[in-house]
């Protein structure tokens, strides 16, 4: 008895890693093109929101496009460590 209910408890931790490993590459988007985007996109990166993914747009549109991460460091509000915590979720 003791040995199935153990078996069992092996097999139900392994289902629930599995399923939250799943839910964890489903959350998985596309990286967003910082040169195309709109604001309601951009907001959705980690320290921008709604003024500073305006002000994104306001500066392409102004100086050109963004070449790298980096340049995002022209807008107002955007520093080093805000680009790193997105880097990975935009291309250009």
């Amino acid at each position: 008895m003791k040995g199935n209910l153990h078996g069992a408890a092996i097999g139900l931790i392994l289902c629930v890693l599995l399923a939250m490993a799943s839910a964890a590459q489903a959350q998985e988007v596309a990286p967003i093109n910082v040169n195309t985007a709109d604001a309601e996109l951009l907001a959705e990166l980690p320290g921008v929101g709604p003024s500073r993914a305006e002000a994104i747009i306001e500066e392409r549109e102004t100086n050109g496009l963004f070449e790298s991460a980096d340049d995002l460091t022209r807008v107002s509000g955007i520093g080093p460590a805000t680009v790193e915590a997105f880097r990975d979720q935009v291309e250009f």
